[in-house]
């Protein structure tokens, strides 16, 4: 049966982030997608130029459409602008206990801000203790922690922090702010796993974070391990970074065709 994956964030119109590129990734990893938008945002490879925030109604009027109807084997959110839209979408997450991928979106690469200051504290304690895989950036972390990531005692206590007090049931750290090659750590209960691949000069990253949620969501869809599907992941989105279409005038998006498709 066509396994289904449900993607609850914002959008980008030049197809490199948000539900946008979600489902892009959902069909390229052979699963059914579905989206709920929460802001509508004008945005390109060079920057943000206008976000709309959709009214709580109707957020919640798609949560209903979806859910009444089809309810996925696994959901993502990304761009959730504001507390209370948090509050809209944890009682989905809450009731539905399905595999949830939470990327805590908070700056667009351009460095524009996409959650409000309120949405930055809410976040860790609305959603971050549903997840069964959260995905932040060191700057996401950071803020969530509220403490500095500088060294890779620092990754281990945080991710510690993460399973132990937070409660989600497992965190990839990226580390594509660090130096060096790019290695993420996934944490679980049972320990940390580093992944590296070698990393690739260019400054075509658009949506990367959003790109590598998916596939652990549309991994976790079909029934696959959290190792397996963050393992598919980091294999995924290394070979759409170096394979980039370089698109734009700014930070292009990376490519959700090169990796191989029969490895579904």
């Amino acid at each position: 049966m066509l396994k289904t994956a449900l993607s609850i964030a914002g959008t980008d119109p030049t197809g490199g982030a948000g539900t946008t590129v979600d489902l892009k990734v959902f069909q390229s990893r052979g699963v059914y997608g579905m989206s709920v938008v929460t802001s509508i945002v004008a945005q390109n490879t060079t920057g943000v130029q206008q976000v709309f925030d959709q009214p709580l109604e109707v957020v919640e009027a798609q949560l209903n459409s979806v859910y009444s109807d089809i309810v996925p084997d696994a959901v993502k959110t990304g761009m959730l602008a504001s507390s209370d839209v948090m509050d809209v979408v944890r009682p989905y997450i809450l009731k539905h206990r399905i595999p949830y991928v939470i990327d805590p979106v908070m700056v667009a690469k351009s460095g524009d801000d996409l959650l409000d200051e309120a949405g930055k504290t809410a976040v860790r304690y609305k959603l971050l203790d549903l997840a069964t895989v959260a995905t932040p950036n060191l700057p996401e972390l950071e803020r969530i922690l509220q403490m500095t990531i500088e060294t890779k005692e620092d990754i281990d206590k945080a991710g510690k922090m993460f399973v132990n007090e937070i409660g989600a049931q497992s965190v990839v750290i990226k580390g594509g702010h660090m130096e060096g090659d790019a290695t993420d750590y996934l944490f679980t209960k049972a320990g940390c796993i580093e992944l590296t691949a070698q990393r690739t000069p260019t400054h075509h990253t658009h949506g990367t974070g959003c790109t590598f949620g998916a596939v652990i969501t549309a991994e976790l869809a079909k029934g696959r391990t959290i190792e397996d599907s963050v393992r598919t992941a980091k294999a995924y989105i290394t070979s759409a970074i170096i394979n980039t279409p370089k698109l734009g005038r700014g930070n292009g998006p990376v490519n959700h065709f090169s990796y191989p498709l029969e490895d579904v």
